[in-house]
């Protein structure tokens, strides 16, 4: 007999669509404006809030180095992103490295 798959929180299952959105760029604004009071969400949505204001600056950077430090940088967090979109999936939280130590300072 197969046992029953654990029962997760309600919040996360109402919060998974609007987290996952916290990994797309810009949209990231979204979940923390719609769902703020999801612990889930808001965990989700301020990591993916740290990683545009990165994409924003390496975009600016790389107008004085070259386009090699937007394409690496880009690369990065594109993989941070898909990372955080793979953990949100499943439901769980997640501490990004380097992401979550920023995400933790910021208050709403």
């Amino acid at each position: 007999m197969n046992p029953q798959p654990p029962r997760e929180d309600p919040q996360i299952l109402e919060g998974k669509v609007f987290a996952i959105l916290s990994y797309l760029s810009i949209l990231c604004i979204i979940p923390l404006v719609l769902k703020k009071e999801n612990p889930f969400v808001l965990s989700h949505g301020k990591q993916g809030l740290v990683i545009f204001v990165a994409e924003v600056g390496i975009f600016i950077v790389h107008i004085v180095l070259g386009t090699w430090i937007l394409k690496t940088g880009m690369f990065i967090l594109g993989a941070i992103s898909f990372w955080g979109i793979i953990v949100c999936l499943k439901g769980e939280y997640l501490k990004l490295p380097f992401v979550s130590d920023i995400a933790e300072k910021i208050t709403l």
